[in-house]
């Protein structure tokens, strides 16, 4: 009973936090087409909602609703007036026009802005603080489209507001800053991930099995993440999501039925390739520049292993710890069954969550 009450209090914050994946960013693609740039925004409906500070929800469908997004038009504007602009390097501020709003069935909001820039000089500015004044956490992914080059800026926050538009691009070390950042987010925030590489984990006990089951795993996301980021192989997140959440009830199962970890790199090999494509739904919420596709895409690969070694950092000890309190002082540690059944019970049963989540409540 000890050892079952530990276990579960161990993972008693999974069930707390049983939403995973989303991240709390938005999107804006800016087009210069000088004297116009062209601001298009995507932006979750529940983000919206506050930011007009009313209901834009439809409760029965769980998107936008447009006769809401039509009455909240004034709402918005306002909003995207106070915390959105576009100036010169002359001082000059570009003038906003009304946004052009509509649902969008993945980002919830879709808002066109056209700035006039015909007075601005020496270069363009943008300021945002869209996020931000919502959420202190949340940040904003910008992608500049001039003429034929399309290029990723860093990422905005509460303490960095500000992007050059029109001078010259961020340098490689900016951006392999932001998307390492994204990647440990990513992992650290996407509950479902950390459940799977502890389902994987729970009997291990030596460090060879552990390096067996992170490399396979880290190949198997690797190979999709690519396929799926560059649009040689994609699956819609409707097919991959629940997938994912089978993933994770099949390697909870499997503590049941065998405590074989030197075989365990097979089961990480194989499932890891769906959770490579839950990666790469993220991604493509930020996007790739094209200017530096391959740094951006290694650099978020590499910061999704440092967020799955921090797990392993923890839990590999976490389990330790309990394997010397429940083994009896004149006894050799040993991984308790009680522990790996409880532990995978809970996990097993977020999974069956997700699965209903994600298909009868999507």
């Amino acid at each position: 009973m000890r050892a079952w009450l530990y276990s579960c209090l161990g993972f008693l914050g999974l069930i707390q936090a049983a939403s995973a994946h989303q991240l709390n960013l938005s999107t804006i693609y800016l087009t210069v087409e000088l004297p116009k740039v062209t601001a298009d925004l995507g932006i979750y409906g529940t983000d919206a909602a506050r930011m007009a500070s009313r209901d834009l929800i439809d409760p029965g469908s769980g998107l936008v609703d447009p006769d809401k997004l039509d009455a909240a038009a004034a709402a918005l504007a306002r909003y995207f007036g106070q915390h959105l602009a576009i100036r010169g390097g002359n001082g000059a501020v570009c003038e906003q026009g009304p946004p052009l709003l509509g649902p969008d069935f993945e980002s919830g909001l879709l808002a066109q802005i056209v700035f006039d820039c015909s007075k601005a000089e020496d270069g363009l500015v943008l300021t945002s603080t869209v996020m931000p004044t919502i959420d202190p956490a949340g940040r904003q992914a910008i992608v500049v489209s001039i003429g034929n080059e399309e290029r990723q800026l860093p990422l905005l926050d509460a303490q960095h507001t500000e992007a050059m538009l029109t001078n010259a691009p961020p340098g490689a070390w900016e951006v392999a800053e932001s998307y390492v950042g994204l990647g440990i987010e990513h992992v650290l925030t996407g509950y479902d991930h950390i459940a799977f590489i502890l389902a994987m984990l729970l009997w291990a006990r030596r460090p060879w099995p552990v390096v067996k089951i992170v490399t396979a795993f880290t190949l198997a996301h690797s190979t999709t993440l690519a396929l799926a980021t560059l649009g040689i192989l994609e699956i819609s997140p409707s097919i991959v999501e629940p997938l994912i959440a089978v993933t994770i009830v099949i390697a909870a199962a499997e503590n049941f039925r065998s405590r074989a970890i030197d075989r365990k790199w097979l089961y990480a090999l194989v499932l890891g390739l769906i959770h490579g494509f839950g990666f790469a739904g993220a991604l493509k919420e930020v996007g790739l520049p094209g200017s530096a596709i391959p740094l951006s895409l290694a650099t978020f690969n590499i910061g999704v292993e440092f967020g799955q070694l921090a797990i392993v950092a923890v839990a590999m000890p976490v389990l330790a710890a309990l394997d010397r309190l429940i083994a009896a002082a004149d006894a050799q540690p040993q991984r308790s069954a009680t522990v790996v059944y409880a532990a995978s019970a809970v996990i097993a049963a977020l999974g069956l969550y997700w699965i209903v989540e994600r298909t009868l409540w999507a």
